[in-house]
């Protein structure tokens, strides 16, 4: 019987600990993204978004344009797809680095309605203004 409620006590916490999770980032993703100017972008996240706006080419084409799935729920909640991420290439980064423009396409268009901004891969974000 020790046994039995051990597991079930366990399995209790685990539930506690994740509903408290998912609580936590429904609460993050309640709040809109802070939100920065075109001009005040790195240069490098400033070409990006020209290039996303005339179709390419990018950095890195097997990666770019892809889906972002918006795990994190940081930014407003949307269908899958409607999110697209592209690299903001970072000097003397061997790798693609952190930084990221994630494209809204609003109403099902090629033209994306909203631009967000990360440069510390998805642990946060900013809404482009221009």
């Amino acid at each position: 019987m020790f046994r039995v409620t051990g597991v079930v006590r366990l399995l209790l916490a685990a539930l506690v600990a994740l509903f408290g999770l998912v609580g936590a980032a429904q609460a993050r993703a309640a709040q809109p993204p802070q939100s920065v100017a075109l001009a005040e972008l790195p240069a490098e996240a400033q070409q990006v978004l020209q290039l996303i706006r005339q179709g390419g080419p990018f950095p890195y084409p097997h990666k770019d344009g892809s889906v972002f799935g918006n795990f994190e729920r940081l930014l407003p909640l949307r269908s899958r797809g409607y999110y697209r991420e592209y690299t903001v290439p970072t000097p003397g980064s061997a790798s693609r680095g952190a930084r990221r423009i994630v494209a809204g396409q609003g109403g099902g268009g090629e033209t994306a309605s909203e631009y967000y901004y990360t440069d510390d891969h998805y642990r946060s974000f900013r809404r482009i203004r221009e």
